[in-house]
């Protein structure tokens, strides 16, 4: 566990891109371990397995694409700060975009490039499931932001409407897909999938408010996931099962969870003055202000993306349902913890509180992405999608 904090700690920190793919490597080994050997279900090693071919594949075309930025024009730099000074031809930055977001897209996860995700949640011990969905999903959404958007603008321009797509079919593909789970950290693992559609349709936004929204939503869902897989993992010890049509009636017999659970499943659908509420709201708002996208486009997008919050409400309420409603069984108390559920409240009542933090680092890249845009006039004056 200490090996994979301080891999994880390595990735954000980094401003060295060896650096960065070294420690994005290391952390990919203490998640193999953690899922096959010590704390695993029954088709854990499937699961590991799984996991570590997806995202050490993946991690090839993170390196293909970081030596060819770092070796092309006179000087070779692997810093982070240099190589965004340099000057790439058009197709030399589409190709190294598309094969990040490739690399990317397998981490925070992106459809088609999901199914490890569900595996490795169902077959990990809650702690595992925790640090999958709190922190290492977040790390493809830094990512994203850090090379794609940061590094090659230009390219961030062509590809954004392929990304507004991507992140509508992730919020209602995983949606409904929750819906249809009987297994309660799958429910959970497919609603991370489509919660993190709204990280990649702020990414898309163009915008310092769309991009406020998307790095929110990382810290919002690392808080309120890491929160609900532990809280799965109560009546799992209790019960030995993760079906939730062979739970039931834990209201009575665990009531301090049942208000854990209900309060981070409110946070999830984005209840008003939570901190998932402000970080959608923020989404939103960066796309509907945005000047790039015709309206049609806009207003498609955002109308598919609110079809996944009506259902969101849906498979969690009806998640609460089957779990603490029914018959009572006889189990014992739990020890309870809202740790995790303070900061939830506290950044929706007052958001400023963690985006001051990046205030500055978002209205820098929204302005060089603006920068990079010489037909943005023409593109607002016929209406037409980049």
């Amino acid at each position: 566990m200490l090996i994979l904090y301080g891999a994880q700690i390595g990735v954000f920190a980094a401003s060295d891109f060896l650096l960065f793919f070294l420690m994005w490597e290391l952390e990919l080994v203490p998640v193999y371990f953690l899922i096959s050997i010590w704390w695993g279900g029954k088709n854990r090693l499937y699961a590991a397995t799984k996991f570590i071919l997806y995202t050490a594949l993946a991690s090839i075309f993170i390196l293909i694409a970081g030596l060819t930025l770092a070796f092309y024009g006179d000087t070779v730099t692997f810093n982070l700060a240099q190589l965004k000074l340099k000057s790439y031809p058009q197709l030399l930055e589409l190709l190294a975009y598309e094969t990040l977001l490739i690399a990317f897209g397998v981490k925070l996860p992106v459809f088609p490039l999901h199914t490890w995700l569900p595996d490795a949640h169902s077959e990990a011990s809650a702690p595992v499931s925790m640090i999958l969905a709190g922190v290492l999903l977040k790390m493809g959404g830094y990512g994203l932001i850090r090379f794609n958007v940061d590094l090659l603008p230009h390219a961030h321009i062509k590809f954004a409407p392929l990304l507004i797509v991507l992140a509508v079919v992730n919020i209602v593909y995983g949606a409904l897909t929750a819906f249809a789970q009987t297994n309660l950290k799958r429910r959970l693992a497919y609603s991370s999938i489509s919660h993190m559609g709204f990280v990649l349709l702020g990414i898309a936004c163009f915008s310092d408010l769309g991009l406020n929204g998307a790095l929110l939503q990382m810290i919002s869902h690392g808080l309120i996931a890491a929160t609900l897989f532990f809280l799965s993992g109560v009546p799992y010890e209790r019960t030995r099962t993760l079906m939730m049509d062979e739970m039931g009636g834990m209201a009575k017999t665990m009531p301090k969870i049942f208000a854990l659970f209900t309060i981070a499943s409110m946070d999830s659908l984005a209840l008003p003055r939570m901190s998932g509420f402000v970080s959608e709201l923020s989404i939103f708002l960066g796309l509907t202000t945005n000047a790039v996208y015709n309206s049609t486009f806009k207003f498609g997008s955002i109308l598919l993306a609110a079809i996944g919050l009506i259902l969101t409400p849906i498979y969690l309420l009806s998640m609460l349902r089957f779990i603490f409603y029914g018959e009572a069984k006889s189990l014992n108390q739990a020890k309870d913890s809202f740790c995790l559920l303070i900061p939830i409240i506290a950044i929706g009542i007052y958001p400023r509180m963690i985006t001051s933090s990046y205030d500055m680092t978002t209205v820098e890249i929204a302005s060089k992405l603006k920068h990079a845009m010489p037909v943005l006039v023409n593109i607002e004056q016929n209406h037409t999608i980049l």
